[in-house]
């Protein structure tokens, strides 16, 4: 079946195979017990008056590296055998992905290698140093980060460690729905933001398995409606490296992996501007006391600015990021 513009095949879909399942999660989860943080989940009546309905926030902004990315890394690199650990691995990310692997990496004795984007944010790239690892420096708008992390790999013996196309990045991804459900009990709609769509394919599949019926709301930035247009199309479609502060969010194509669960699973995908996303960042610092980057507060984002109709009456939303330094984040709401 081809899905709509906003809405996949559905959740009963059997036309693609499950990449990964509610029991990965749930193995994820007991991997990662006592290494990655149980995140908090936040409430604001001022938020929920302004909104209408009753809001959710679980905060990965304090998950380890200040991202969920941590809980992906770790629930694969672990899994790696003794002698590949030794030999280190390799990854590519604008950012969170590279600073959970290089922690992942030091935490489990092994050594990082990261293909980073010349523009990376400097406090992305600080802290992936501060971790141990190796940074190997790219353009993101000429070359091509896969083909350079496989290069690495073959060349070194490195374990490729992709920041999405991974079942094992996946099912740690979706530890964090599993965790908010857990604490909130059943929720309406879910909503989190889509990048490469690791973190929205494994909390779809940890909460559709929980909450039969909810709603699967992905968030993506303006200029970088990937997942949008490959829904509409069917498959996965290429667009050009998006410019959107959500740098988290500068996909130009969505995983084969995490679009055959969204395509399942996903109800639909809104879009936020990047003013949008400057707001919704302002409200989280002076009304909820929390600080989160431009992709991490593009849920949120989606939720203030209307997009979400019709509006359930209790939303869970994934912050998924706090990765943003001083200078950028004046930059971006002066």
């Amino acid at each position: 079946m081809t899905p709509s513009p906003t809405g996949p095949t559905g959740p009963g879909s059997t036309d693609v195979p499950d990449v990964v399942t509610f029991d990965d999660v749930r193995d994820a989860a007991r991997r990662l017990a006592g290494v990655a943080h149980r995140t908090p989940v936040l409430r604001s009546r001022t938020l929920d008056a302004l909104v209408g309905a009753e809001v959710h926030l679980k905060c990965e902004n304090f998950q380890r590296v200040g991202a969920f990315k941590f809980r992906g890394a770790y629930n694969a690199l672990s899994r790696l055998s003794p002698e590949q650990l030794a030999r280190g691995v390799v990854a590519y990310s604008s950012g969170n992905h590279a600073q959970a692997v290089a922690l992942a990496a030091r935490e489990l004795g092994s050594h990082a290698v990261i293909v980073m984007p010349e523009d990376s944010p400097q406090s992305k790239t600080d802290a992936t140093a501060g971790y141990g690892a190796e940074i190997v420096r790219y353009d993101r708008y000429t070359g091509d980060r896969v083909a350079l992390g496989r290069q690495l790999a073959e060349e070194r013996g490195l374990a490729l460690i992709p920041p999405y196309e991974h079942p094992h990045i996946i099912a740690g991804q979706g530890t964090a729905a599993l965790e908010l459900i857990e604490e909130t009990g059943p929720l309406d709609a879910l909503l989190a933001p889509v990048g490469g769509g690791g973190l929205m394919a494994g909390s779809a599949t940890a909460a559709t398995a929980l909450v039969p019926g909810i709603r699967m709301i992905g968030v993506e930035p303006e200029a970088g409606d990937d997942t949008l247009r490959s829904l509409a199309a069917g498959h996965p479609v290429t667009i050009p490296v998006p410019h959107t502060i959500a740098d988290g969010q500068a996909i130009a194509t969505p995983g084969e992996l995490t679009f055959a669960v969204n395509r399942r699973l996903l109800d639909s995908v809104v879009l936020v501007s990047d003013d949008e996303i400057r707001a919704a960042m302002k409200f989280a610092f002076e009304r909820l006391k929390i600080v989160t980057e431009p992709s991490g507060a593009s849920a949120l984002a989606a939720l203030l600015a209307g997009r979400v109709t019709p509006l359930p009456a209790r939303i869970g939303v994934i912050i998924s990021g706090g990765n943003v330094g001083l200078e950028r984040f004046l930059e971006l709401l002066g």
